[in-house]
């Protein structure tokens, strides 16, 4: 066990190198925010949707589909469970705390840390199951998320954004059995390699613009970061267990909810008018903690689900 826990630290300190770059570079001002900026959209608008599509290019099964249900099902039962503990939480705080962080432990970085976590510590095989994650990460962030921040749904927001535009099309492709030509696949295969080092460069980037010292002086969000790094995981683990996922769902899943806070909770945080600088310093801290719980949970999640290599 000692072996694979080493292994696994392993993985997630690799990520963390990655990210210790982009702080670096951040630090010296060879990476502004502009092009940090630049960089988000670059992955949102290509890179992310590259990967999606070409990971749900598999010949479809009813094995398969039973497969992707069953974690799909596992994921939005995580939320299900979460939304209303949340509500129980934080009631002390004034109202524009208060939601920043009941979201902030609600929803993770399945997006930006989770693909590279899941690559990393499960393998490119275990991507698949990230990209169903996004697709009930969107669904309850466009419908849930908007409506605790303070906003009105927007089907338009909703479903027009470039996650959810490139899992409707990685489906369809899927369901009818379409190949992408291979010189296509290739470029996009390679355009979604930049992933896990861009997203990481990024995320360091960000936190060497956080006033990290601050953040922690301040007991209230250890408490935040407690809930969303060892609480939710735990709870991830202990609910998912009656549905019997195959082990590397299982693993993926609970992965992707040891995840530290999600950087959208900043981006909500400023366009509803909320705490903004609780929700960056939440996203800073959980980031910061997560080198050590991730690598537990992840050990975890392999010795329950039974999961080897």
């Amino acid at each position: 066990m000692l072996s694979e826990l080493l292994i696994v630290v392993g993985q997630v300190v690799t990520l963390f190198l990655m990210m210790g770059v982009g702080f670096v570079l951040a630090k010296k001002g060879w990476f502004s925010r502009e092009t940090s900026n630049q960089c988000t959209q670059l992955i949102l608008y290509v890179v992310g949707p590259c990967i999606i599509i070409t990971k749900l290019q598999i010949e479809a099964s009813a094995a398969v589909v039973h497969t992707m249900l069953m974690a799909a099902l596992g994921m939005a039962l995580t939320y299900v469970v979460m939304v209303p503990l949340s509500q129980l939480l934080f009631r002390r705080e004034n109202a524009d705390t208060r939601v920043v962080r009941r979201f902030g432990i609600t929803y993770a970085n399945n997006s930006f840390m989770g693909l590279p976590l899941l690559a990393g510590v499960l393998g490119d095989e275990a991507l698949l199951f990230g990209v169903i994650s996004m697709l009930v990460f969107f669904v309850f962030q466009w419908t849930h998320g908007v409506l605790l921040m303070g906003g009105r749904l927007n089907v338009r927001s909703a479903v027009l954004n470039p996650g959810i535009i490139a899992i409707l099309i990685g489906l369809l492709l899927f369901a009818v059995g379409f190949s992408i030509p291979a010189p296509v696949y290739s470029a996009m295969d390679f355009m979604g390699s930049l992933n896990t080092p861009l997203a990481m460069v990024i995320i360091g980037a960000q936190m060497a613009r956080s006033d990290i010292l601050g953040v922690l002086k301040k007991p209230m969000l250890y408490l935040t970061a407690a809930i969303k790094l060892l609480f939710v995981p735990a709870l991830t683990c202990v609910l998912l267990l009656p549905l019997h996922l195959e082990p590397l769902s299982y693993c993926a899943c609970v992965v992707l909810s040891a995840c530290p806070t999600a950087g959208v909770t900043s981006m909500f945080a400023q366009i509803f008018h909320r705490d903004e600088e609780t929700a960056a310093q939440m996203v800073t801290l959980s980031t910061l903690l997560s080198i050590v719980t991730l690598p537990v949970f992840a050990l975890l999640a392999r010795q329950i689900s039974g999961l080897t290599g």
